[in-house]
Formats: C-alpha cells, sequence, structure tokens
C-alpha cells in the first residue's frame, strides 16, 4: 500500500468521524422538534421491521411538533406501539389520519442528562479518530520496517498524522459546543 493511498484513506475515516458524530448528535433533542429524533425506530409492517420514515411522512410543521402522516393508515396503531418502545420520552396522539407528537420543553435535569450524553457521543468520536491514527501509524512503521519509507518519511507522516487527528479533534470539539450551547439555551 503506498503511502498517498494510507494518508487519503486516513483522511476518509477522520471525516467519517466528525460525521457519524453529528449525525448522533441530531438524535439528540434540545427542546426543539426534529425528526432525526425518530431516526433509530422501525416499525413493523407486512411481518418485517422498517424504518419509520419508509412507512409514512415525518414532519416538523412547528418547533414543538412533530407529524406522522402514514401511506397505510392502517398502520398507525404499530407505529404508536414503536414510538412508545423506542424510549424517545413522546407520547403519540393520533386522529385517525395523523400521529402527532408533542416535543415537551426540557427541565434542567433533562437538560444536563443531554448534555452528558452529548459529550458521551463527542468521545467516542474521539476515540474513533484515535484509533484511525493509531492504525495509520502501525501501517506507516511497517512500511519503514519494510524499508518502503525512510525513517525521516515516517517522522514526517507520523506528525502530519497528529496534525490531522488534532484538527478532526477539535472539529468534534466545535459540533459539542454548539450541540451543548443548543441543549442548554432556553
Amino acid at each position: 500500500m503506498s503511502v498517498e493511498i494510507l494518508m487519503n484513506d486516513c483522511k476518509d475515516k477522520m471525516t467519517k468521524a466528525i460525521e457519524a458524530t453529528r449525525h448522533k448528535f441530531t438524535a439528540i433533542r434540545a427542546g426543539r422538534a426534529s425528526v432525526a429524533m425518530l431516526d433509530g425506530i422501525k416499525v413493523e409492517q407486512y411481518g418485517s421491521l422498517m424504518p419509520l420514515n419508509q412507512v409514512g411522512t415525518v414532519s416538523a410543521p412547528e418547533p414543538r411538533l412533530l407529524v406522522i402522516d402514514p401511506w397505510d393508515k392502517s398502520v398507525i396503531p404499530a407505529i404508536e406501539k414503536a414510538i412508545m418502545a423506542s424510549n424517545v420520552g413522546l407520547t403519540p396522539n393520533n386522529d385517525g389520519r395523523v400521529i402527532r407528537l408533542m416535543v415537551p420543553e426540557l427541565t434542567a435535569d433533562r437538560r444536563k442528562e443531554y448534555v452528558k450524553l452529548a459529550k458521551k457521543e463527542a468521545e467516542e468520536g474521539k476515540v474513533a479518530v484515535r484509533n484511525v491514527r493509531k492504525d495509520v501509524n502501525n501501517s506507516l512503521r511497517k512500511l519503514q520496517k519494510d524499508e518502503e519509507i525512510t525513517e525521516d518519511e515516517l517522522k514526517k507522516y507520523e506528525d502530519e498524522v497528529q496534525k490531522l487527528t488534532d484538527k478532526t479533534i477539535k472539529d468534534i470539539d466545535g459540533l459539542l459546543a454548539v450541540k451543548e450551547k443548543e441543549i442548554t439555551t432556553v
């Protein structure tokens, strides 16, 4: 494997770690309705589990309201059951045509819990980045051992990987700061 491929792979994996962290943050609610809050919910329909967004339209018409408009109205009870089982903290109300989910105001304790959860997700992202760094550095050392690169090149590439790691971790910290502010702002 060439060094260029290895370094590009490193950049790609670190970028994916940022995107994964960003995606996990969308599932943490901040007192505002977000269709991403329901991403992990699977509904049993026709004998198989399907993602909620594949059995109907999910929208957030108001800041604290989610509306699910199922394409097949007979699946409404299954959607309600899936929402209740998912522990997202929302109670479904249906009028026979659509399901409405009111997003309650967050209490101070609940905000603290969500900040802790956001910090945990950010730390997992950072660990993923550090694991990428470790794997790339091990591959670089193997290349040096196999005499495909010199010791000076090894040092240069390891420094490059460290700079990329520092930048990526800083980006994750920035995402965390934005999410914390979003959660704690009343």
